[in-house]
């Protein structure tokens, strides 16, 4: 499968900039994108018709955002070391913040499955130089409806971005420090099973003697399916295409280095991707799986 099976021919178009870092991107029902600047400590809106408009300051330093069934804004909180809601009066409510007692990391991004469970992972990126990590891993999280908490898996080095198949049947789960994506079966009641690498993401000269990482390469991160069970994985050099069995389809560059991408627009064949300074839009062949299942 070439790569122009999947995305539109046109070149990403770049649609504001000027920002921090962006991230956690997520389409509004209502025809808008929500998305975070981290250290701006500030949510921001875009629609086609208005343009910018700032969302929300202080935003707790989110990171990932998505929206629960009832179209409730979620969000990943590394300033409160949370995951929070928006209720519709405006109120921001905590919804997770302690495992067994102890401060969550900082919660980093979040999906929704359509049982109403939340899951979210939970590396240590947005700690402060003089905050004190009490978990002694770095996991990945279901919030049941209910509201209890259960710890999925804890043999990750930095879990960051994650999807579900279409049919919500495999988690997907992207290891930044490991390189690679992996893959979950989904149980009946919400746990995982059957853990496994899908796909490897490195460059070619991606480790240099000596160092971890080359400067200015940028590291598995968010990520999004579509109808098909596509993978589209923002990573090291831009995003990359994977088939749902992990054969890697093709890696579109981008003018900056990609953190996160969301559907959007009516038909979700629109995909946003966040990148350090910028927003831009690609065109794609195949919807998007929608962020309300």
């Amino acid at each position: 499968m070439p790569i122009t099976d999947l995305l539109a021919p046109e070149e990403p178009e770049c649609l504001v900039t000027g920002f921090q870092f962006t991230e956690g991107p997520v389409w509004h029902p209502d025809g808008y994108l929500l998305f975070s600047d981290i250290p701006a400590n500030r949510i921001y809106r875009w629609s086609p018709e208005q343009g910018l408009a700032l969302f929300r300051e202080p935003s707790g330093y989110a990171n990932g955002l998505t929206l629960d069934q009832q179209g409730r804004l979620l969000a990943c909180e590394h300033g409160n070391r949370r995951v929070s809601r928006t209720e519709a009066d405006g109120q921001v409510v905590t919804l997770a913040d302690r495992y067994q007692g102890r401060r969550l990391n900082s919660p980093n991004d979040i999906i929704v499955k359509s049982d109403g469970a939340i899951y979210f992972t939970d590396p240590p990126y947005g700690l402060g130089p003089t905050e004190q990590q009490e978990l002694p891993f770095q996991g990945v999280f279901r919030l049941s409806p209910d509201g209890t908490l259960t710890l999925l898996a804890d043999d990750f080095d930095r879990p960051n971005g994650l999807a579900f198949s279409p049919d919500e049947t495999i988690l997907y789960v992207s290891d930044s420090n490991r390189d690679h994506v992996r893959a979950f079966d989904v149980q009946a009641d919400g746990t995982l099973t059957r853990g496994r690498v899908l796909a490897e993401m490195r460059l070619p000269g991606y480790y240099a003697m000596g160092h971890r990482r080359r400067v200015n390469v940028n590291v598995p991160d968010g990520m999004k399916v579509d109808m098909e069970g596509n993978l589209y994985v923002t990573g090291p050099g831009g995003l990359w295409l994977f088939r749902p069995d992990g054969t890697e389809v093709g890696l579109l560059v981008l003018p900056e280095f990609p953190a996160n991408c969301a559907w959007g627009d009516a038909d979700r064949r629109s995909l946003y991707i966040t990148a350090r300074t910028s927003l831009y839009r690609v065109r794609c062949r195949v919807p998007g799986a929608p962020a309300l299942p």
